[in-house]
């Protein structure tokens, strides 16, 4: 099983490792061709208008999305999430639409208002989670299922094999996000 890495932006060294832990092969995926054969894609953390921007003259962003909607499972954190919503509530950009949430960008602060905190997840048990200017989900469509919340938000969801996170879970040594989106991926083949 090979699983891909968007890597035109972002936090793309933390997702490999992770996944190479995992057992996993993987693919830098930075044109429309290398998303040849994946069995999902991890979209990270980064700069999403950056991430988009990056994609748009390769013609990635439309071969991404006609993937993802013919039903390639995808992890998206942080940017990766705002790239896969729906809805984004105080951006007027809208990117792969994949996702069905509304989400809003920068919602915990800036930089330096970041933080580490624990996270109480449906089938994954207590999660250490990092938000750095992380969006927060404000509106969740009817299938998707939420996973964990920061308060009253929602900050970990699914919808079929699309997993959205507003943390990190790349950078806090814990695999089972990618592990479950993993199964995802296995459920797929």
């Amino acid at each position: 099983m090979t699983v891909g890495v968007l890597a035109v932006q972002g936090d793309v060294r933390e997702h490999v490792r992770v996944l190479e832990r995992l057992g996993v092969a993987v693919r830098p995926v930075l044109r429309p061709e290398h998303l040849k054969g994946l069995a999902g894609i991890v979209l990270p953390g980064g700069e999403s208008t950056a991430m988009w921007r990056l994609m748009g003259p390769t013609g990635l962003g439309d071969a991404l999305r006609r993937e993802l909607r013919e039903g390639l499972p995808a992890l998206g954190t942080c940017a990766g999430m705002i790239l896969l919503a729906r809805e984004i509530t105080n951006w007027p950009e809208r990117y792969l639409g994949v996702l069905d949430i509304a989400v809003e960008r920068n919602a915990t602060g800036r930089q330096v208002d970041s933080f580490e905190t624990t996270l109480s997840a449906d089938g994954l048990g207590e999660l250490p989670a990092v938000f750095i200017r992380a969006p927060l989900v404000r509106r969740t469509g009817p299938g998707v299922t939420v996973l964990a919340r920061w308060g009253e938000a929602p900050v970990l969801v699914r919808e079929g094999r699309v997993l959205g996170a507003s943390f990190h879970p790349e950078l806090t040594g814990d695999t089972r996000v990618h592990g479950l989106f993993l199964e995802l991926c296995k459920e797929r083949r």
